[in-house]
């Protein structure tokens, strides 16, 4: 007599979960890159879902987050996944998510991909499916430290700042410092 296996359970993917020291202040930021709306929200819990419908993002508040560093090395805090989104023009959707409070990774391996840091710290990918091989372009750090300030002057922080109080504090965007 042959036992035949259970019916596998139907599953369904509801969202990929982000961790992040604030899960609200990170959900804020997809929520602006992405055009998102949340579906729930509870303390230290977030999620938002595409219009539409689809698997949509969670954010969880972890205390002891530290960011990955990318690229990494032996040692390094690693990360466990990226995000990857498709935009129709590289420059524009890079201008967009800075202007949200990304910060654009020094290293670019690819041509037609831009590695970015969300404000916490985790990668993530613009990238253009049907562009021509060519070489890939730098992101000057002049460029990037002009972001840094722009963000800075909007009352944003950037991924340091996010896991470093004491840089929060120089950068003019965290609390008052008691010991002063």
């Amino acid at each position: 007599m042959t036992t035949l296996p259970p019916p596998r359970p139907t599953l369904t993917l509801s969202s990929t979960v982000i961790e992040a020291p604030d899960a609200a202040e990170l959900a804020d930021f997809y929520r602006r890159l992405l055009g998102w709306e949340p579906v729930q929200e509870e303390p230290g819990w977030v999620k938002l879902l595409p219009p539409g419908g689809g698997s949509g993002l969670g954010f969880q508040t972890s205390k002891p987050y530290v960011p990955p560093v990318w690229p990494a090395s032996p040692g390094d805090q690693l990360m466990m996944l990226h995000l990857d989104f498709e935009v129709t023009d590289l420059e524009a959707g890079v201008a967009h998510a800075v202007a949200e409070g990304a910060t654009p990774a020094e290293f670019q391996p690819q041509h037609d991909v831009r590695v970015l840091f969300d404000p916490v710290g985790h990668p993530f990918c613009l990238f253009v499916s049907d562009q021509v091989p060519g070489e890939t372009p730098t992101i000057s750090p002049e460029w990037v430290a002009e972001q840094a300030r722009d963000i800075r002057s909007q009352d944003r922080v950037t991924a340091a700042d996010a896991v470093d109080p004491e840089r929060r504090e120089a950068a003019g965007t965290g609390e008052p410092d008691v010991a002063s």
